[in-house]
């Protein structure tokens, strides 16, 4: 019984950055999903693939899978680019002595 602990990405309605800084913890598949004959629903008898423990920190989820004894792998999702915008204004595209010179 091996556990993940990573932080999850953004999924593609999220432009913002409200909820980025959760870590979960997921169980790793022990049994193969297999498709059950008569409805064709995918099913598994491994009931920890449903277990998803939400964590504030990765040294809390750390700290956790210590205590409880599971064996886990920490993914890092490596260094994510912290961009820096420059203020913008809409009056700034009708300012005088602009840089780029936009016509109609």
């Amino acid at each position: 019984m091996t556990a993940r602990i990573y932080q999850p990405a953004k999924n593609a309605m999220q432009s913002g950055k409200g909820k980025s800084g959760i870590w979960l913890l997921e169980f790793v598949p022990e049994q193969r999903r297999s498709k059950e004959p008569l409805m064709g629903w995918t099913s598994s008898g491994d009931v920890k693939q449903q277990v998803k423990l939400k964590f504030p920190s990765k040294k809390k989820a750390v700290r956790y899978a210590r205590r409880e004894g599971l064996a886990f792998v920490v993914e890092e999702t490596g260094s994510t680019p912290k961009t820096r915008h420059a203020p913008k204004s809409y009056s700034d595209n009708f300012k005088f002595g602009r840089q780029s010179n936009w016509t109609h």
